[in-house]
């Protein structure tokens, strides 16, 4: 089976693999190409891809990443910088473009925006967030290391 221990930036690959947000965020894990070829991600650490990263097979394939589609809430209305910082300080990954926010579905926060007067739409489309407020993308949520929990994410460089 082919097999990537390495992610690497490359624009010119080989084949790619369409992974939802959630998906994205993986250290060892069989998935298919978009070809229908079966891969063995093994990476050294968990791992957030990213668009534009392509996985390195070992015997030099690349796979570029690209993002799913997958349901998400539209953002849009008066104050979106007010907005986006009510959902930044509740640790949810988000998109922030001109004129609208893009979160991950969420019937709690839906009910807090539409609160706020934002006016929310669910949508289907490719989830590519912003990174996190320390570099790293992705604090916590899904590594329950003792390491990494939301008590010590201040402390990441």
């Amino acid at each position: 089976m082919l097999t990537a221990q390495h992610l690497v930036h490359a624009h010119d690959t080989d084949d790619h693999i369409t992974l939802d947000y959630d998906a994205r965020f993986l250290r060892r894990k069989v998935l298919i190409t978009d070809s229908g070829t079966p891969l063995l991600v093994d990476l050294p650490k968990t791992t957030s891809l990213n668009i534009g990263d392509a996985l390195k097979a070992t015997d030099g394939t690349l796979i570029g990443i690209r993002a799913a589609a997958e349901p998400l809430l539209e953002i849009t209305g008066e104050a979106l910088h007010r907005i986006a910082w009510h959902i930044g300080n509740r640790h949810t990954p988000c998109q922030i473009e001109p004129t609208r926010l893009l979160i991950q579905q969420n019937h709690v926060m839906a009910q807090m925006l539409a609160q706020l007067g934002a006016e929310v739409q669910e949508v289907v489309e490719p989830f590519t967030p912003e990174g996190g407020a320390y570099g790293h993308g992705r604090t916590h949520g899904h590594d329950h290391s003792a390491q990494h929990g939301p008590e010590h994410h201040h402390h990441e460089h």
